[in-house]
């Protein structure tokens, strides 16, 4: 995830409840990798991905650089190399070690990672208990750069695994269905299968961006207000299924349902089905965080592109939502789902006992709008280094909306804005469609 910058609301000043919530993030994030070995954690498969290891050293520099170095006159770094090995794209605070090049850095090891975890996490420790309220406020913006990067371990590990002719498994298919059993299967009777529907909103005016008390980027704001045309969103993600009609319609050789850039994106890739999806003479399988398994129709689909979105929707006669139509359906509606808590990993079918309202809209997967990221009316950067977090990317970008089967439950609410170039397809991302309803 490429994003954010500074908290524009709702920061507490008492270091008790944030220095609780620090080390249950922080531990959160060390027990996502506790299935991997040191060879695991040093992947990388494409620039766009980062080492399990990166991340776990990245998370912590950000502490250390904005926390801990301005919180102590003549602070000692950990290691000063780390200064540019963990640094991502911040260039007003030197120069980052390339991108595409993290997965070179055999060392520092991850034994030393850790130990440089647990010393910035002790001096964290120390800033929270003088009560310092303005790095407090960062302190909790760190928090919430950290389980951005509790995401992509799984979604860049889970591309690493996948180019492995192996096809590793991140954890056991037991594990899994254990969890599955516990988390979503209904109650006997208490519900079926969701069927497709629309829900309609009238239209007018409305205002949009993150409103009241409780953390929230910077590029959620500032609220303002737009007009809205009447409209309808499905009251559910597209299947595997109805995907599996678009493949066998010829949806990804139809030029006529692509954008021009998205179709030629697809015919230099080879596309022809999701990331992850393989087909023999048994059927369709895809690739999973516990390895192959066949493929559930009933299940949302995941891992396509905004280009694959869009023709999709073209395909059935409807479109993607805005992200502002998909902010005011989901604004009343609880922060719950299949998010990283529920502990499933992987996308599940939607369920229902009741037919009229819309479901799935946090977690699953990530949900394409048509939106450009932008900034909003009246936005402007933060001040300082800090500013290049999230500013700088409002160039090129689409804007997803509700979290994953990977996005922690506390990071999210209704004007979270996710952002990834139109052909990105590694992480979860999924699709709910939009039409006009005039």
């Amino acid at each position: 995830m490429q994003r954010s910058s500074r908290p524009i609301a709702g920061e507490s000043s008492d270091p008790a409840p944030l220095l609780a919530r620090y080390r249950s993030v922080r531990a959160k994030t060390e027990a996502l990798c506790a299935p991997l070995g040191a060879e695991d954690m040093a992947l990388q498969s494409m620039p766009e991905a980062s080492p399990v290891k990166w991340h776990l050293a990245h998370t912590t520099w950000f502490f250390e650089l904005f926390v801990l170095a301005p919180a102590r006159a003549g602070y000692a770094p950990f290691d000063p190399s780390f200064a540019s090995l963990f640094n991502s794209y911040y260039r007003a605070l030197g120069e980052p070690f390339p991108r595409g090049k993290r997965g070179l850095l055999s060392r520092p090891g991850v034994e030393e990672v850790m130990r440089y975890r647990r010393h910035v996490d002790g001096a964290i420790t120390d800033v929270l208990c003088q009560d310092d309220g303005p790095l407090a406020a960062v302190v909790e913006l760190g928090l919430h750069h950290e389980q951005q990067h509790q995401e992509l371990i799984l979604t860049d590990l889970k591309h690493a695994f996948a180019q492995s002719p192996l096809r590793p498994a991140y954890r056991s298919a037991a594990t899994g269905s254990e969890v599955a059993r516990e988390v979503v299967a209904p109650a006997a009777g208490a519900a079926t299968p969701d069927q497709p529907g629309w829900l309609t909103a009238p239209g007018g005016i409305a205002s949009i961006g993150h409103a009241g008390a409780g953390f929230a980027f910077d590029n959620e704001g500032p609220r303002h207000r737009r007009w809205l045309e009447p409209f309808a969103v499905a009251t559910r993600l597209v299947t595997n299924e109805e995907w599996l009609a678009f493949i066998d319609d010829g949806g990804y050789r139809r030029p006529e349902l692509w954008l021009s850039d998205g179709f030629d994106v697809a015919e230099r890739e080879g596309w022809d089905a999701p990331l992850y999806w393989e087909r023999d003479a048994s059927g369709w399988s895809l690739f999973t965080l516990e390895g192959m398994r066949p493929l559930d129709p009933a299940e949302p689909v995941c891992h396509v592109s905004f280009y694959e979105a869009d023709a999709f929707a073209r395909w059935v006669g409807a479109r993607l939502p805005g992200e502002d139509e998909w902010e005011v359906v989901a604004r009343s509606a609880p922060v719950e789902g299949n998010l990283l808590e529920s502990g499933l990993l992987h996308p599940a079918p939607a369920l229902t006992t009741s037919p009229s309202g819309p479901r799935q809209l946090f977690g699953d997967v990530w949900e394409w709008t048509r939106s450009p990221y932008t900034a909003y009316p009246g936005y402007a950067p933060p001040a300082g280094a800090l500013g290049e977090y999230n500013g700088k990317f409002m160039s090129g970008q689409l804007v997803l909306r509700g979290g994953s089967c990977a996005t922690p439950q506390s990071h999210l609410r209704a004007s979270y804005r996710n952002f990834f170039p139109p052909a990105a397809r590694w992480q979860f991302s999924g699709v709910r469609l939009a039409r006009d309803a005039r």
